[in-house]
């Protein structure tokens, strides 16, 4: 797992000088794609088939479920990152976004961290009142980098993304009120300790972690 980590972001974080492009553009592009329709596929059938889950599980068993379902996960994953690592250099542009653009993804970003803090504090004003927030924090990410970003690697990845997101708290949101899901009272405790960790990741993610991990730096003007 470690040696499967160590290769992702080895092609994630390829660095400014774009790699030789052996199988050409399109190929990568068919990567991500691909990647991106297994991954999300995988994570939308709550979304599109939750019967059909429900029975599938009954039939194989929760344990040989989740095992086929993390596989198949992991290879889209896998497929996501060296793709969109190695398609982003050839990808065409389909718009140029202004360099402020980077200054209004850097804001979002810090939101989309503490929203991501939220999730582990179920307590916090934050989570009770977006009820999802690993979720809404997905949604903020892909549209900071949507933003930003305006090659056909970026638009399929991030706007796949977005899309998919937005499915999902739709769907999520539906089963709340089906199920009548009542949340905990929220504490100032939880949400002080979900910004603290947001800024915390943000900052980290801006000294350094971010071009470790893909090659670019957020602060790269």
């Amino acid at each position: 797992m470690r040696r499967l980590m160590r290769s992702c972001q080895s092609a994630a974080r390829t660095s400014t000088v774009a790699p030789p492009n052996v199988f050409g553009g399109g190929a990568f592009m068919t990567m991500l794609v691909f990647g991106l329709v297994i991954f999300l596929g995988l994570h939308s059938i709550r979304i599109f088939a939750d019967s059909g889950r429900a029975r599938s599980i009954a039939r194989l068993g929760e344990g040989p479920w989740k095992g086929v379902y993390s596989v198949l996960s992991l290879a889209g994953f896998v497929m996501i990152v060296w793709g969109f690592g190695q398609a982003r250099w050839a990808a065409p542009m389909i718009w140029a976004p202004p360099v402020w653009t980077r200054h209004i993804a850097l804001l979002l970003m810090l939101f989309s961290m503490i929203l991501l803090g939220a999730y582990g504090l179920k307590k916090s004003h934050i989570a009770v009142a977006v009820h999802h927030p690993m979720l809404w924090a997905v949604v903020v990410w892909s549209a900071a980098h949507l933003f930003a970003n305006g090659s056909a690697a970026d638009v399929a990845l991030f706007g796949a993304f977005l899309a998919w997101a937005l499915l999902d708290l739709q769907s999520c949101y539906a089963r709340d009120r089906a199920n009548a899901v009542v949340y905990p009272a929220p504490n100032w405790g939880a949400t002080l300790g979900a910004v603290v960790v947001g800024v915390v990741l943000w900052g980290v993610f801006l000294a350094g972690l971010h071009l470790w991990l893909f090659g670019v730096s957020p602060l790269a003007m």
